[in-house]
């Protein structure tokens, strides 16, 4: 969702505005819509739909974009693996020069197997476990972001127990309103997240005298799609006065992670600015001496995703345009209310007179529905579409309810593109299933 939707009855942008708005994108006469240099239909020949796909190119320059935006500040880029956790992905994140923030065994694995150093890894999370802080802590990890007085008890005896220091921040509430989905924002005082800010300098000093435990700073994360750079202001004048308070205390204070959150447009709409965000730190921490991190996740890779789909067919007089996409592949606006661009693939269908339809997905859920009353082009059965901004919280919340197998993932990057993961066969579906004996033995009806 966006953190500021326009009022109910603010125009949808053209097919031809979301197109300008988005670098990566172009429409062509003859091969309609193409993404980089590669032609959306000739992906969904080759693969039929539904089928993610993933520009490489366009996360580069975004990366490249953001350490433009931070030269001069003292910041280390650690991408967001929780919003787009494919192999292809963080591989691209590695070899432009970012670390990792992980909420799992899994995520940190999957960094790992990446390229991506553990010391270049911040583990994150509210419930880590005991098996998940011996495999970080045993491998190295630059940081874990501590989330309570319990989990650092946990993290002194895990790291006792290995014979090393564990590098540790604490995270703080702020309680700031990121202005926000209530669902994403993590910032407040009644969020599971983070230790109350006038408990946080006690932690910290006890911390320091603790076994296993090297304290070398706080963090804080206030939500995600954050639009505005005011919540980021507020919070951040309250974290520069946390590493203050704490050095009046007499603790040692080197590193500050500030989080991510960066919003993106999701309709013809720029976004938050990287630049902007940088002053807020500039501002911030410019005379802290402290390093900084920041952890930036759909800002990096939403517009670098998109969703191909065909419409299976239109009824109710064509309301309804229903498509081989669902719920289960993309769930955001069954879960958020979130608005995603619907456009044409090809170049005839979007250059057509628009009126209001409902697209919708084959799920046996009301839920699964993409956009009520979308101002688009006539579509009909075997047309195809692409869903914009779909490259976080997308693929990666996918599931096989209904028993649909999951969707294939392709990366292109400039005019080649490769499969990154086939499409699941409807066999693997219960591959790992077993029916036990017992019931062979059950009387049936």
């Amino acid at each position: 969702m966006d953190a500021h939707p326009p009022a109910d009855d603010a125009a949808d942008p053209t097919v031809a505005d979301l197109i300008a708005a988005r670098p990566s994108l172009a429409m062509h006469p003859m091969d309609g819509l193409v993404f980089e240099d590669v032609p959306l239909n000739a992906i969904a020949d080759a693969l039929g739909t539904p089928v993610w796909v993933y520009g490489a190119g366009t996360i580069r320059r975004r990366l490249a974009a953001l350490h433009t935006a931070v030269a001069g500040l003292p910041v280390h880029v650690h991408y967001a693996v929780k919003a787009n956790d494919h192999l292809a992905v963080l591989r691209v994140m590695a070899a432009g020069g970012a670390g990792a923030d992980v909420v799992s065994a899994g995520e940190f694995l999957r960094a790992r197997r990446a390229g991506i150093a553990a010391a270049d890894i911040v583990f994150s999370g509210v419930g880590k476990t005991a098996d998940e802080l011996r495999l970080a802590i045993g491998a190295g990890v630059g940081q874990i972001n501590v989330e309570s007085a319990a989990e650092l008890a946990m993290i002194s005896a895990v790291a006792s127990g290995l014979g090393r220091a564990a590098p540790v921040a604490l995270r703080i509430n702020p309680d700031v309103d990121a202005g926000t989905h209530a669902k994403i924002t993590t910032g407040r005082a009644d969020n599971k997240f983070g230790i109350a800010y006038d408990d946080a300098v006690a932690l910290y000093t006890h911390a320091a005298t603790l076994p296993g435990i090297a304290p070398v700073g706080i963090a804080l994360h206030i939500g995600s799609q954050i639009l505005s750079l005011a919540p980021y202001r507020d919070a951040y004048a309250r974290a520069a006065e946390m590493v203050r308070a704490l050095r009046a205390a007499g603790q040692s204070v080197s590193r500050v992670d500030c989080g991510g959150g960066l919003g993106i447009g999701y309709r013809d709409g720029p976004g938050a600015s990287p630049a902007a965000f940088a002053g807020a730190l500039r501002a911030a921490f410019g005379g802290l001496d402290v390093e900084l991190m920041i952890e930036p996740g759909r800002w990096l890779v939403g517009p670098a995703g998109l969703l191909l789909a065909s419409v299976v067919l239109t009824k109710a007089r064509e309301k309804f345009v229903v498509i081989d996409a669902a719920m289960n592949d993309l769930v955001r606006p069954a879960m958020y209310d979130a608005w995603h661009a619907i456009v044409p693939l090809g170049a005839g269908n979007a250059a057509g007179p628009v009126r209001p339809v409902d697209v919708v997905g084959p799920v046996c859920e009301s839920g699964d529905t993409f956009a009520r009353g979308r101002a688009l082009p006539a579509l009909a059965a075997g047309d195809r579409v692409a869903l914009l901004d779909a490259g976080a919280y997308g693929a990666v919340m996918s599931s096989t309810y209904n028993a649909r197998p999951l969707a294939p993932i392709v990366l292109v990057d400039g005019a080649r593109w490769a499969v990154v993961r086939a499409r699941q066969t409807l066999e693997e579906l219960w591959a790992a299933e077993r029916i036990p004996d017992f019931l062979d033995d059950t009387p049936r009806r």
